[in-house]
């Protein structure tokens, strides 16, 4: 009995332990994000011109489907080309903010695994074709906030050239990780901008649903 009440006692310290390290890992993550997110967008704010209001762009519109829910280890996007920025070898196709967040953040021109690790990407899509999609890891810093938003919230997205876009928050959805259907679905007259991050689970995505406002 007293050995069985030695092993219970060892394998709860060990798992107490486990879950300790699991946060501490987490919060060293999340900060180190945070960290390298605000030093390139110092940077990157710095390259761009002075934001002017949305502007009307000639950038091509996408019609590729990539595979949204592939792990992202192994998840490259072939998105259309934007005007981009280069710093310290990765490319950025602007920054967005999120006023009732107070988020501020570059946002990288391709996706990556080891760029989500630093910022939200550009999944696919455009701001003239209106189906522009926006990834990021669920750090608090990043994306990890977005379920709060609310209908009628501010997005405004400043890409390379300074031209400052401007949406407003329509919808948040819970999409199944398997669902690529209704995560891209959709046409540009239902929003033009989606914002998504992995739940807690890893098995769902947040997906919020942004539109242009009609005095745009």
């Amino acid at each position: 009995m007293n050995k069985l009440k030695t092993v219970l006692i060892a394998t709860g310290t060990v798992l107490i332990l486990s879950a300790l390290f699991l946060c501490l890992y987490n919060l060293n993550e999340n900060r180190r994000a945070e960290e390298e997110a605000e030093s390139t967008l110092s940077e990157l704010i710095a390259a761009i011109p002075e934001p002017t209001t949305s502007a009307e762009t000639t950038l091509p519109v996408t019609t590729a489907e990539p595979d949204l829910f592939a792990p992202y280890e192994t998840t490259v996007t072939t998105a259309p080309p934007l005007p981009t920025i280069e710093l310290d070898g990765r490319y950025y196709c602007g920054y967005l903010t999120i006023p009732a967040l107070g988020v501020e953040l570059p946002v990288v021109n391709e996706l990556s695994y080891p760029a989500l690790k630093s910022a939200p990407c550009r999944y696919s899509g455009t701001v003239s074709g209106g189906d522009l999609v926006i990834a990021a890891h669920n750090y608090s810093s990043h994306f990890g906030r977005i379920k709060e938003l609310a209908d009628g919230d501010e997005i405004l997205f400043t890409d390379c050239e300074g031209n400052q876009h401007s949406y407003t928050v329509i919808s948040s959805d819970s999409v199944d990780g398997a669902d690529i259907s209704s995560m891209l679905g959709g046409s540009s007259e239902d929003w033009q901008l989606t914002l998504f991050t992995c739940d807690l689970s890893g098995r769902s995505r947040v997906a919020v649903r942004c539109i242009i406002p009609e005095n745009e």
